[in-house]
């Protein structure tokens, strides 16, 4: 292995592995149940090989050549985790005001929704939530180059690396899913849950506000 792909390695996996809107997901849907929360891994893995391929296609060039449909991206991807944090902050005060407050995340997650239905909806939101992140393919564009040798192909190399990265999100996010449920146990205990899913919403929110805020006054 050269030097530069052991450092792209080191990036790679530092970048994916950063406290997110994708790692927030992937706690809050795993709490539900552990497939909800492998399900949602699996769609944050998506939305990165949808950024990646961008990158390696070179069309990633157009949202910064285009500054309109770049700042739409923005808007509807703030918007989109700005929905995600109402949301959880919606059902945490709900669960609180509940009398029967002793029933686990899982049995309520049971009750409301089909296991299938459910992680459809836990794929989607992984997906969504990573896709619409305008930032990812700039990074992408951006970062992969830097790690491409001047006696390289440009286009296997770049492969390679859009796979690595691929490859540890798929490692990293089914892994934080299937640690949340382990410890479930404890999570799923309603004053836990509610703190969590409250603290989950909380920070969705802010980072909502934040993206869209910040696309709003540039």
């Amino acid at each position: 292995m050269d030097a530069q792909l052991t450092a792209f390695l080191g990036v790679a996996a530092a970048m994916v592995a950063l406290p997110g809107a994708d790692f927030t997901v992937v706690v809050r849907n795993a709490l539900a149940s552990r497939s909800a929360g492998v399900a949602t891994a699996l769609g944050v893995a998506g939305g990165l090989l949808v950024h990646t391929a961008l990158a390696v296609a070179g069309l990633a060039a157009v949202l910064v050549a285009v500054p309109v449909l770049f700042r739409t991206v923005q808007l509807l991807g703030g918007a989109y985790v700005l929905y995600l944090g109402v949301s959880a902050l919606r059902a945490a005060r709900r669960s609180q005001g509940r009398a029967h407050a002793t029933e686990t995340v899982a049995d309520r997650a049971d009750d409301d929704a089909e296991p299938a239905k459910g992680t459809r909806r836990a794929l989607r939101q992984g997906f969504l939530t990573n896709a619409l992140n305008p930032k990812a393919p700039v990074l992408f564009l951006s970062l992969l180059p830097q790690f491409v040798p001047a006696a390289s192909a440009p286009l296997p190399r770049t492969l390679l690396l859009a796979a690595i990265v691929v490859l540890l999100a798929l490692i990293w996010f089914p892994a934080v899913a299937l640690l949340v449920d382990r410890l479930g146990r404890w999570l799923r205990r309603p004053r836990t849950a509610r703190a969590i899913e409250g603290g989950s919403g909380a920070a969705l929110t802010v980072l909502g506000v934040v993206l869209v805020t910040g696309t709003l006054l540039h």
